[in-house]
């Protein structure tokens, strides 16, 4: 039987530490977008034996890890502008294209940011309402409708200490219960039709997590 694992005595997660659990999760042989941002860092971590092909919005299959030094090739960027390399076998295409396979299901796993996931498993990640915010769609709204699964990474709280894993986003919506899993610095937690399950904390407990959370939580032995 499945467990949620609790590592109280850990540090919370760093960015490239995070990056690292979530390319843990990507399923072997997986066509793979990365988000712009936190996720970009994935490719990093992925390893030959895992089969996965990335893709970028900007029209490329096949993307490499982040380039450096004599690698920087600067006509050869992700959708972030950040320099990347190509593997072989890599191929580009047009942007048009390569909306029509966000968009048309052929992806079978997006990684995006977010400033709010609800319990269920809306999205909020292109616009806080803030005043004088400029709203960034980009090919998020494609991404979280037409991948077959949809990660999050992001931080559990926000700068003011507001949580970002909430009972309903109150941010603009960028798809409904499209997220499945989302890693943060704190934990990593499934979400969904049943709620939130804690699947593995670094820093904190289950039980400290409740005190902090709006949401009710579960462990995967309750299940």
């Amino acid at each position: 039987m499945s467990r949620t694992i609790e590592h109280p005595d850990a540090a919370p997660l760093g960015r490239d530490e995070l990056a690292a659990v979530v390319a843990r999760d990507v399923p072997r042989g997986s066509y793979v977008n990365l988000g712009i941002g936190q996720p970009t860092l994935v490719a990093d971590h992925l390893t030959a034996d895992q089969g996965v092909t990335l893709h970028t919005e900007n029209g490329m299959l096949g993307m490499g890890p982040a380039a450096v030094g004599d690698q920087v090739d600067p006509e050869l960027i992700n959708a972030g502008k950040i320099p990347v390399t190509e593997l072989p076998g890599a191929a580009y295409f047009h942007h048009a294209d390569s909306f029509a396979m966000m968009r048309g299901g052929h992806l079978d796993v997006c990684v995006l940011g977010a400033f709010q996931v609800s319990a269920r498993g809306d999205l909020a990640n292109w616009h806080t309402g803030a005043p004088g915010a400029i709203p960034a769609v980009g090919g998020a709204m494609d991404l979280a409708t037409g991948a077959k699964q949809v990660f999050v990474m992001m931080t559990l709280f926000a700068r003011d200490g507001s949580a970002k894993l909430v009972p309903e986003c109150t941010y603009p919506l960028t798809g409904l219960t499209c997220v499945r899993r989302v890693f943060t610095d704190l934990g990593a937690f499934d979400v969904g039709p049943r709620g939130v399950v804690v699947r593995e904390t670094w820093g904190a407990t289950v039980e400290g997590l409740r005190e902090r959370l709006p949401v009710p939580l579960l462990r995967l032995e309750d299940l």
